[in-house]
C-alpha cells in the first residue's frame, strides 16, 4: 500500500519595502528594566550585531497590513505551483498579532486573517475552507505540520500554508530587543503525494509550558514616561537562547531519525531565524548528537539583512535560496532538507523532507 505524503510544489514570499538599518537606531533612547541605559548607542548596537549578526530588517509599508502581505506572498506560491486557487482544499494562515493598521497597537482578528486572505485573493470556492493558526514563531511550520495530516487523512489534494507578521508594529521602542523584529511574508503550496521518493518523511510537535510559556511576554513599554496603557513583545532572550539550545536539537534529532535517512544525506537545514548565533548553536549540537562537524554550507540564513519576522522566516528563507538571493546556497528537487523552529510557548517543531 502506498504512504499517501504531502509535498512542496509551490513556494512564495513577500519583502517588505522599508530596510531599516542599524544605524538607524543612533539616536534613539534605549531602556532596560533598570531604566536608561547609559552607554553609547554605537556600543549598545554593535554588541547587538556580534549577537544577533543583524545589520539590517524589513518593514512594511504604512498603508499595509499582515493579511495583505500575507495575500501577495500566497499569490507569488501559488504562481510558483502552477494551479488553479480554486482548486485549494484549504488555506491556514499563521501569525501572531493578527491585522495591526500602522499608528495602532490593536490586533484586529475579526474576521479571521485566513477569510481575509481568501477574499483579498478573490477565491470563490466555499469548499476552499480557512482558518488561523496561533503558535508562536513555529505557527506557519505547525501549519506544514496540520496540512500534511489531513492530506495524509485524504481531506484534500492542495493546501496553501501562509506565515505573515508585522512584528515593526508591537515593538517597544525603547528596547534594544525592538531591533531584532521585522516584517514579512513567506507561503507554500502543498499537494498530495503517493510518490515514496518525495515529500514530507517524519514530523515532530512539542510544547514546553512550565514554566516555559512566559519566556515571551506583552507588557507595557519599558520606559516609564511611556503610555503604559500600551503593551508590547518581549522575551527573555539568554533563557530563550538556553532552552534552545538543550531542547531544540534533540527534536530536530528525534524528528529526522523517525525518517529513516541517512545523516549523512542530509542537504540543509532551514531554521528559524531568531538569532544567528543561537541558530548555529543549535545545529552545531545537533551534529554532535550524529559525532559529526556541521557540513559546510548546509544552514542557509537570511537573517543579516532580513531581521527576525517570526513565523514568516522559515518560507521567505527557503524562498530566497530557490531564487538565488543567498550566493553559495541551492535546493534542488529530490534534496533532503529538515525544517525546524523554536518560540512563544515555547514551542519546538520539525519537519524532515525530501523537497
Amino acid at each position: 500500500m502506498n504512504l499517501k505524503r504531502s509535498k512542496i510544489i509551490g513556494i512564495g514570499s513577500y519583502m517588505p519595502g522599508v530596510e531599516v538599518r542599524n544605524e538607524d537606531f543612533l539616536n534613539w533612547e534605549f531602556f532596560d528594566k533598570n531604566g536608561r541605559i547609559n552607554k553609547p548607542n554605537e556600543e549598545i548596537i554593535e554588541k547587538f550585531r556580534e549577537i544577533t549578526h543583524i545589520r539590517s530588517r524589513r518593514y512594511v509599508e504604512d498603508h499595509l497590513v499582515t493579511s495583505d502581505i500575507a495575500a501577495m506572498a500566497a499569490e507569488n506560491a501559488l504562481k510558483n505551483a502552477g494551479i488553479d486557487k480554486e482548486d485549494l482544499d484549504f488555506i491556514i494562515v499563521a501569525s501572531n498579532y493578527g491585522d495591526i493598521e500602522h499608528g495602532t497597537l490593536y490586533s484586529d482578528y475579526v474576521p479571521s486573517l485566513a477569510s481575509r486572505v481568501k477574499y483579498k485573493m478573490k477565491i470563490k470556492n466555499p469548499d476552499s475552507v480557512a482558518f488561523d493558526l496561533l503558535y508562536g514563531c513555529p505557527g506557519w511550520l505547525e501549519g506544514v505540520i496540520n496540512a500534511h495530516i489531513r492530506m495524509q487523512a485524504g481531506y484534500s489534494k492542495y493546501a496553501l500554508i501562509i506565515g505573515a507578521e508585522t512584528l515593526s508594529r508591537v515593538r517597544d521602542p525603547y528596547s534594544r530587543d525592538s531591533m531584532i523584529f521585522a516584517d514579512g511574508a513567506g507561503a507554500v503550496v502543498l499537494e498530495l503525494t503517493e510518490n515514496p521518493s518525495e515529500g514530507i518523511l517524519s514530523f515532530i510537535s512539542q510544547t514546553y509550558a512550565y514554566p516555559e510559556a512566559e519566556l515571551l511576554y506583552n507588557a507595557p513599554s519599558l520606559n516609564p514616561d511611556h503610555d503604559q496603557r500600551n503593551k508590547y513583545i518581549f522575551m527573555q532572550g539568554h533563557k530563550i537562547y538556553e532552552f534552545a539550545l538543550n531542547k531544540v536539537p534533540e527534536a530536530m534529532k528525534t524528528c529526522f531519525d523517525a525518517s529513516g535517512e541517512d545523516i549523512r544525506d542530509l542537504k540543509k537545514i532551514f531554521i528559524h531565524q531568531a538569532n544567528e548565533k543561537m541558530d548555529a548553536a543549535v545545529v552545531t549540537r545537533f551534529f554532535k548528537l550524529y559525532g559529526m562537524q556541521v557540513p559546510e554550507g548546509v544552514m542557509p540564513s537570511n537573517i543579516e539583512f532580513m531581521g527576525n519576522s517570526s513565523v514568516a522566516t522559515i518560507p521567505t528563507l527557503m524562498d530566497q535560496v530557490l531564487n538565488g538571493m543567498l550566493p553559495g546556497q541551492e535546493l534542488k528537487r529530490g534534496d533532503l532538507i529538515l525544517l525546524a523552529s523554536v518560540g512563544a510557548g515555547m514551542n519546538i517543531n520539525a519537519v524532515t523532507m525530501r523537497y
